[in-house]
């Protein structure tokens, strides 16, 4: 059966058989294409400026596209400053001129080994795709110089002509910087983004703001991520979340100049109330420099103190209003003897490293004082109001979800919940029973509805998405989180570190395995013999002997440590993964230098049996059902169910 308003509307895009039959000459020809580059991420956190040079080094692409194209003609040395140019064009453009480097005919010179670097990357490509990615103002000519045929004598007058015309008119640095852009936007196709862009590193605003810039990017939300959106839909619990790991990571820049959330009343309070108290449980982890907002680690020990506290009352709020999060071994205040300066984990008790408590009453302690609460409120208006964060939340929302399948790979940033039998663990709530899928869809539904559900119209169904965010964030049947507790209390409190121990769930053991891959692979109707899981979250611990690829070869985990706080124990910066139209490939990336060269060091984990192409992807099954209906609007035309109506 035709579905004749579909074909109708069609008609108006198409509105004859020839201009249908010329779109589906148009889109077969696309079919045959290689498919494009796909590059994986996960775990940034934050750290900006590694980040940014994985993105437009390519994670190393481009470097050894210069060799390909350049090997027997350039010296290493030149091969590097030409890669440095593309990465950073302007920066670049800026100090050689200072310096006096740049020499007669050297414009001419490079735009040429550019060009010829754009004739490498665009070639799998339309040149319809191509000239969409150049800016409007050089598109002409940069199409020109890419498809002009140099062998030809005339041809080859008219290509130089073009370029001394750039050099002439002084407008070669920009030429440069297109030219330059063009190639890092041709060699990342489509980015997939496998979770925790915040928290912990300096600038996330700045990784956001990257994100935005590219056309075809994809998120799969990391706890980290999903703390933050919870913050930004006004859950207070998130928000003292976020702060607490802010002040304790010393990342003052991102909060206020880059999201304008005002501290100041953070920072008075904490002053106020913890003025004689050293707070040496909660010094700060100095990784990074603030440039716009220094803050002493004393003060902002404090703040982290007092906000922490704050997030302990809310989160012990949370869980006593759902029973059915079962987390009550969360609720620990209470269980502290304040004479004593004791705990009660279990059935033992255990010396507190501190018992400055000034804020808790210890007959009601998760209640917050009257300052506390308005504290909370005053924050909680700084997020709701915060424009830039609300367009980078929104972004998250609109290029994000929990998992995604994408050409036969399964994208998640955590775990799919299982028990120690390996069979998925069921979440019962007042709406229903969930497990594996379902679960993931339950959980993104609800995520849906923190931010979008109407509080006046459906408070009710507002109220638990919000609440839920929580609970994405330290649950432990949470997908985003995967361990069985967040031990915030026992890592500030006590010495034992064997009690803040937080267990993994499960799936982690059981994914090494192929079988319980293809459990998961068959809960995702998804083909056990050619798909891949795309895991991040849990930290490669490279320098123990621990490989990202598992279950032989079905499982990747490349979260390698992005972020500083994790060098140490993984022995290096993370991966990507990189896979393109012949195979699958890691880069292993080094910690991030502003003067070094920070190639990753790259190497195939898998080969593909044949070529793949743009038919065989899932862009392609969209384009041949967009060819089946055209054939299905041509025959309409043929037998006169709707009427060709081509001007002219």
């Amino acid at each position: 059966m035709r579905d004749m308003d579909y074909l109708n509307l069609l008609s108006h895009e198409f509105p004859s058989a020839r201009s249908c039959a010329a779109e589906m000459i148009n889109l077969n020809a696309i079919l045959a294409l290689p498919k494009g580059n796909e590059f994986f991420f996960s775990d940034i956190h934050g750290e900006y400026e590694s980040f940014i040079h994985l993105i437009r080094s390519a994670s190393g692409v481009v470097k050894a596209k210069i060799e390909d194209v350049f090997g027997s003609l350039m010296t290493e040395e030149e091969q590097s400053k030409l890669a440095h140019l593309i990465y950073y064009p302007n920066e670049v453009l800026i100090t050689m001129k200072h310096s006096g480097e740049i020499a007669d005919g050297w414009y001419e010179r490079t735009i040429h080994q550019l060009v010829m670097l754009v004739r490498e990357v665009s070639s799998k490509y339309t040149r319809s795709k191509v000239r969409k990615k150049m800016p409007e103002e050089y598109g002409y000519a940069i199409d020109e110089l890419i498809h002009t045929d140099e062998s030809e004598p005339d041809k080859r007058l008219y290509y130089n002509e073009i370029i001394k015309s750039v050099a002439k008119i002084e407008v070669a640095d920009d030429f440069i910087i297109a030219l330059a852009e063009l190639i890092q936007s041709l060699l990342i196709d489509t980015l997939h983004i496998i979770g925790d862009i915040f928290d912990r590193g300096p600038r996330a605003d700045y990784v956001m703001d990257e994100l935005i810039k590219f056309r075809n990017v994809d998120i799969q939300w990391g706890n980290h991520d999903v703390s933050w959106m919870g913050a930004a839909a006004g859950n207070t619990t998130c928000i003292a979340t976020v702060l607490r790991i802010a002040t304790g990571y010393n990342s003052f820049d991102v909060l206020e100049d880059g999201y304008g959330i005002n501290l100041r009343p953070l920072s008075m309070f904490a002053d106020k109330i913890y003025k004689n108290d050293e707070c040496k449980c909660f010094w700060p982890h100095l990784l990074d420099d603030n440039e716009y907002d220094s803050v002493s680690p004393s003060l902002a020990a404090k703040m982290c103190k007092a906000i922490s506290i704050i997030e302990l009352k809310l989160s012990g709020q949370l869980i006593k209003r759902h029973a059915e999060f079962q987390m009550n071994d969360r609720l620990l205040l209470d269980k502290i003897d304040y004479e004593k300066g004791t705990v009660l984990i279990g059935d033992k008790e255990y010396k507190m490293k501190d018992m400055n408590f000034p804020t808790i009453d210890p007959k009601n302690p998760y209640k917050l004082t009257d300052e506390e609460e308005q504290l909370v409120e005053t924050l909680k208006i700084s997020f709701l109001h915060s424009r830039r964060l609300q367009k980078h939340i929104r972004f998250l929302y609109s290029h994000g979800s929990i998992y995604k399948k994408y050409n036969n790979n399964l994208l998640f940033h955590g775990c799919i919940p299982m028990d120690e039998n390996g069979e998925f663990i069921v979440l019962a709530t007042d709406e229903g029973k969930y497990r594996g899928k379902d679960l993931m869809d339950f959980f993104e539904e609800k995520i849906i509805d923190a931010y979008f559900a109407d509080e006046f119209d459906e408070p009710e169904k507002k109220r638990y998405g919000v609440d839920l965010m929580w609970y994405m964030w330290a649950g432990p049947i949470s997908p985003l989180f995967g361990k069985d507790r967040m031990a915030t209390f026992e890592h500030i409190y006590l010495e034992e570190k064997e009690l803040a121990k937080e267990n993994y769930n499960a799936y982690y053991e059981f994914s090494k395995q192929s079988e319980y891959c293809d459990k998961i692979f068959e809960e995702f109707e998804m083909n056990p013999e050619i798909s891949h899981i795309i895991n991040g979250h849990v930290p490669v611990k490279v320098v123990k002997g621990e490989k990202p690829v598992k279950a032989n070869g079905k499982l990747y985990v490349i979260d390698g440590g992005l972020s500083k706080a994790y060098h140490r124990r993984t022995g290096i910066a993370g991966y990507t993964l990189i896979f393109n139209s012949h195979h699958l490939a890691l880069a292993e990336h080094t910690e991030y230098d502003r003067k070094g060269d920070n190639t990753p060091k790259m190497y195939v984990t898998e080969m593909l049996p044949r070529r793949l192409l743009v038919r065989d992807t899932d862009i392609g099954e969209e384009l041949k059902k967009r060819i089946f209906d055209l054939e299905e609007l041509i025959e309409c035309y043929r037998i006169g169910l709707i009427k060709e109506h081509e001007r002219g």
